[in-house]
């Protein structure tokens, strides 16, 4: 026995990144639910990795020690934003919005469009991206038989604005909320740092989108006449949950811009505070725990590999074979962020780069080390929009289209895909080369 533990011990880089890269392999081709490979590989990490089971040893405290690797600011940050969402949602709002829009275009497709990029942007940059689409997702069903049309262009265009409006901040996407965890980045960080280019990037999306579609957006004036009359008096099912959740929504925001407090604290406040008003259980059944395990597995299986030292190899081999250039070792990141992200989940690719970075900044300081967390936001996001697994949101909207009829298959997504990428990451280039 005592043979064996030494064989692994001296083989634990290997074997930390056998673990990891098996792992990885699984999640992408999803033959097995991704949360039942990331907590086994987190066992195997344990049980045959460089871990420890034990918090303490000979009374000191162990650094590799499992718990030490996850990171709870990110936990406890989705798992409260997973609250306030599910209770807001039942207020009604954001169907309300919706169908606000919907009026305000007049039934106008190519406005409708338009329209729906830009509220599913705005939403996804306070919300998840996965409740985003779930929210739009039965409005866009609505009025695309309502106008008589097909709904592909206003679900590719929801995707793509989705997953770009997710950048602009800390809680908008998961990918984020490793990174500002990782880098210490605040809520305002973000968003000095990336709305513009995030909203330069959205125009120009939808720009191209519109054009693109504009044979297919196109119905009768009776019919849009009728979108444009919808009855949304109705909508808000809950008058005084509406405004509860307007009041902590914004404290929370308010939290998340103070220099003083932790977002994951302000979410969890706010979590809290709407619990009062309801039956915990009923809510935290909602909670989507696939996913919170799932990250509590990557971070195990992740740490495994920067307890046996794999994370520094990486970081030194990225520095030496940009010979320490910022310039190159961010267009690096950027695209070869892009490229990966457009393959595998963005998810636990970010998992893994987020300690490595960790490790360069270690090496050569923090400003150098901060248009290389950019690249990776800008990467795992854009690239996100490439293929139709990219991203969490594409595969639910891909399911739900395909459950309604209108199925997207992987080279139907990948055609628009590809090309919206490119150019979001061709545009995050100039401004990373410009700005750092």
């Amino acid at each position: 026995m005592e043979a064996v533990l030494n064989f692994f011990s001296a083989h634990s880089v290997i074997i930390s990144v056998m673990i990891l890269f098996v792992s990885y392999m699984f999640i992408v081709f999803e033959k097995i639910p991704r949360v039942t490979i990331a907590l086994l590989g987190a066992g195997l990490a344990i049980l045959i990795g460089p871990l420890s089971q034990h918090k303490t040893v000979g009374g000191a405290l162990n650094p590799d020690y499992f718990v030490n690797f996850i990171d709870f600011n990110v936990i406890f940050l989705i798992v409260s934003m997973m609250v306030i969402v599910n209770i807001t949602t039942k207020s009604g709002v954001f169907n309300y919005l919706a169908n606000e829009i919907l009026k305000l275009t007049k039934g106008y497709p190519p406005f409708v469009l338009i329209a729906l990029g830009v509220f599913s942007a705005f939403l996804s940059s306070f919300l998840d991206n996965v409740s985003t689409v779930i929210l739009v997702l039965p409005v866009t069903f609505a009025i695309a038989k309502e106008l008589k049309i097909d709904p592909f262009p206003f679900l590719i265009t929801e995707i793509f604005a989705t997953n770009i409006g997710a950048d602009a901040t800390l809680i908008g996407c998961l990918p984020n909320m490793i990174i500002g965890s990782a880098a210490d980045f605040s809520f305002m960080d973000f968003i000095h740092n990336l709305a513009g280019v995030v909203a330069l990037i959205l125009f120009t999306t939808i720009g191209i989108l519109t054009i693109i579609f504009s044979k297919k957006l196109q119905t009768s004036v009776e019919q849009m006449r009728e979108a444009a009359n919808i009855n949304n008096s109705h909508t808000i099912t809950d008058k005084k949950l509406l405004v509860r959740s307007m009041i902590v929504m914004g404290l929370v925001l308010s939290g998340f811009i103070s220099p003083n407090m932790e977002p994951s604290i302000a979410a969890m406040i706010g979590a809290s505070i709407l619990l009062l008003f309801e039956k915990p259980r009923n809510i935290l059944r909602s909670i989507e725990w696939n996913t919170v395990f799932l990250f509590v597995g990557l971070f195990i299986i992740i740490g495994g590999v920067e307890a046996s030292g794999g994370i520094r190899l990486m970081a030194d081999w990225i520095l030496s074979v940009t010979h320490g250039s910022q310039e190159a070792a961010s267009m690096l990141i950027l695209w070869g962020s892009g490229l990966i992200s457009g393959i595998v989940y963005n998810i636990p690719y970010t998992a893994t780069m987020a300690p490595m970075l960790h490790q360069i900044q270690s090496t050569m300081g923090a400003a150098y080390t901060e248009p290389l967390w950019w690249c990776l936001s800008l990467g795992t996001c854009m690239g996100g929009n490439m293929t139709v697994i990219g991203a969490a949101a594409n595969v639910v909207v891909s399911e739900n289209a395909a459950k309604e009829g209108y199925p997207i298959s992987f080279k139907r997504f990948f055609k628009y895909g590809f090309w919206i990428s490119f150019v979001s990451l061709v545009i995050s280039t100039i401004y990373i080369l410009l700005n750092f």
